[in-house]
């Protein structure tokens, strides 16, 4: 009873395991990315909203041929096991069973994406966007819209703060929104990422914050106050732009966390 002559390979748990690796790995891909991308905005933190469609259907497509490779194993094994004999089973059980255990290691990433979906980037990428302009962008940008304060996307405060020759936020009050980064003296900004594609082409936007507490790094806040005018126009001195704030109040992440270029 459960000997060699019952059909089974000896140690037939380990080969069935080795025997569906690939095709178990394909479903679990493919179900973590139809799950960040068909039940919720979890992808925003990867990719622009435009890109979901193409998501969807990778991981549909994944977890098809997932599925598929696994019939087809199946099939094959059904099919090898009805006409082999004792002596042969034991030699193809044997020829399926070498397959490195080390290997199933490749599942973790795919268990990790499905269960624990990793955060938005925050202050660390933040950090370590060197920030460039030139003063050849220098130019008079269009009129802001009637009545502050102003909703402003930190991309667009800062090109008007380093690069309007006509001083278009002069005497306004602005509102900004982003992620609490800090400096090691105690200066902090508030910060956005821009992505033109995905979040592996993402670069900062940030402007300093003063006149308020800073609230702890990664915080999302929502600052209201005055543009503080400091450096030649274009130069590097004008880069971060200064605001003077009035509130920085603490809100909730944004569903789609990026600005987009």
């Amino acid at each position: 009873m459960g000997g060699r002559g019952d059909g089974q390979c000896p140690g037939g748990m380990v080969a069935a395991v080795r025997k569906y690796g690939s095709s178990v790995l394909l479903l679990l891909v493919g179900i973590a990315v139809l799950r960040v991308s068909l039940f919720g905005d979890l992808y925003l933190r990867y990719v622009q909203a435009g890109l979901r469609p193409y998501l969807i259907a990778s991981g549909g497509l994944l977890a098809l041929l997932g599925l598929v490779r696994s019939a087809l194993t199946a099939r094959t094994g059904w099919e090898d096991s009805r006409d082999a004999d004792v002596h042969g089973r034991q030699d193809h059980c044997h020829a399926h069973t070498g397959a490195p255990r080390v290997a199933w290691l490749l599942t973790l990433p795919a268990v990790a994406l499905l269960w624990f979906p990793p955060p938005a980037l925050g202050s660390y990428s933040a950090a370590r966007e060197e920030a460039a302009r030139a003063e050849k962008f220098v130019v008079t940008f269009p009129a802001l819209p009637a009545g502050d304060p102003v909703e402003l996307s930190l991309a667009e405060f800062g090109s008007r703060a380093a690069y309007d020759s006509g001083y278009s936020l002069r005497d306004r009050t602005v509102r900004l929104t982003g992620f609490v980064t800090r400096d090691d003296d105690g200066t902090w900004y508030v910060t956005r990422l821009r992505v033109a594609c995905c979040a592996a082409d993402a670069t900062a936007v940030k402007a300093e914050v003063r006149g308020v507490r800073a609230p702890e790094a990664d915080t999302w806040v929502t600052v209201t106050g005055t543009w503080h005018p400091s450096g030649r126009l274009g130069s590097a001195a004008a880069w971060p732009p200064v605001l003077d704030a009035t509130d920085a109040r603490p809100i909730a992440e944004p569903a789609d966390p990026y600005e987009e270029r």
